[in-house]
């Protein structure tokens, strides 16, 4: 009989320990991470600390970013020249780097190629430099203006595949000013050709 008893015991032991188990729970809840809200003063500082990055990451045109910067301006310059060379007499990869003023210009000599029956041999050979000239800020808007030096293969044939300009044999050196843009508020991180300068 003593034996039942101990028995009984750690039963009602047991049934009272999750009793409070199950009361604690329903009173504290269940958490795996932080769920509530956090309170306004601290999501006010949350938010200015968010800002503050955003706006160093944004206005801090270093020699760090610059150089980031370059390396993005080298690839541009190959994909839009290698997309204007290419002979579907529309632009493609490019778009997206290029500013509606821009784009517009290359539709119209692309058209204006396309009528004459001339089509264009372009092999990009690379560059040889890229250095940023001067970069401006005005209100949002950060332009900087590149001087590249490339060396391409290229020459204009007709339809009936004669030679018009250029030669197919003899490397060509180039010297192009290009002048990209970004809006330095926008989450967009690309940049665009804006100009080019003669």
């Amino acid at each position: 009989m003593n034996y039942s008893f101990e028995y009984i015991d750690i039963i009602l032991l047991a049934m009272i320990a999750g009793f409070i188990f199950l009361r604690l729970r329903g009173i504290l809840g269940k958490r795996t991470g932080f769920e509530g809200k956090a309170p306004s003063q601290f999501e006010q500082v949350i938010n200015n600390i968010h800002t503050e990055k955003k706006v160093v990451q944004k206005e801090n045109f270093d020699d760090e970013a610059q150089k980031d910067f370059l390396k993005g301006a080298k690839i541009a310059y190959e994909t839009i020249i290698t997309d204007f060379s290419d002979n579907d007499n529309k632009l493609t990869s490019s778009k997206p780097l290029l500013s509606k003023k821009i784009h517009d210009q290359f539709e119209v000599a692309l058209k204006e190629r396309s009528k004459r029956g001339h089509f264009a041999e372009i092999t990009f050979i690379g560059i040889n430099s890229a250095k940023i000239k001067e970069h401006k800020k005005i209100d949002k808007i950060l332009n900087v203006t590149v001087d590249f030096v490339s060396e391409v293969i290229t020459c204009i044939k007709d339809k009936d595949k004669k030679i018009i300009s250029g030669n197919p044999e003899k490397i060509k050196k180039i010297y192009d000013t290009w002048v990209f843009s970004r809006d330095m508020n926008s989450n967009n991180p690309n940049w665009q050709l804006v100009n080019i300068l003669t």
